[in-house]
């Protein structure tokens, strides 16, 4: 239906200039249903009129930064293993925090299809590093000659392959430019830690959760009622 088609894209293009600008909170939303837009049903286009609503009900909503919490830049990292039922590629999610509110997040399928679920963090894990970089980069350009950047993820393996840069059976097939983390970690651009699974706010990025644990983590992304 090309009317459909139309208002369909018409609303993801409408959601997708809020969740670039300041809603990082419907990231996840908003990218999967995007990948419809070709060929939209009419089940699409209610959940995206859904996520409309939700704004509307949060538009008081808003990014709050805060100059005297001495939070410095730090990142999380999640992925959600095999979550495209048709291609069965992972989801990344990231997002980067400085002075309590986040100014950089990502929400995106993966390029590939990973292994397991730990290749699947590696990956999202080499994904962030990338951007953590450049703002590593910019930073000094401004200036600011910073230290290691912290970046958090939820699982041990991923953390262990990206510190220890050994060839063994569960890595060796993993594209090249995913090692990448594993320079950052050696130029101390990047230093990795772990964090458990239920208390990542990345995992806001990845999959749909529910009502108390999307408020929870909506919270630690900065966005509070202004």
């Amino acid at each position: 239906d090309p009317a459909l088609r139309q208002q369909f894209q018409s609303v993801i293009g409408s959601l997708l200039y809020l969740m670039l600008g300041t809603r990082p909170d419907i990231a996840f939303a908003v990218t999967k249903l995007a990948q419809f837009a070709a060929n939209p049903s009419e089940d699409h286009l209610k959940k995206a009129l859904y996520i409309c609503r939700y704004l509307v009900g949060t538009k008081d909503y808003c990014l709050t930064y805060d100059g005297t919490s001495g939070g410095g830049l730090t990142a999380y990292t999640d992925s959600d293993w095999g979550s495209d039922p048709t291609t069965r590629r992972s989801q990344t999610g990231y997002f980067l925090k400085l002075a309590d509110g986040v100014v950089s997040w990502t929400s995106r399928a993966q390029k590939t299809t990973a292994h397991s679920s730990t290749e699947a963090e590696y990956m999202a894990l080499s994904d962030c590093s990338r951007q953590v970089a450049w703002v590593h980069q910019l930073f000094g350009e401004l200036g600011y000659h910073l230290s290691a950047i912290p970046v958090i993820g939820d699982n041990q393996g991923s953390l262990f392959m990206a510190q220890n840069p050994v060839t063994e059976a569960r890595s060796k097939h993993i594209d090249i430019r995913f090692h990448y983390i594993r320079e950052m970690v050696e130029r101390d651009i990047v230093e990795l830690f772990y964090i458990d699974g239920n208390e990542n706010p990345a995992d806001l990025l990845t999959k749909n959760l529910g009502h108390v644990k999307f408020e929870k983590f909506r919270g630690l992304l900065g966005l509070y009622f202004s």
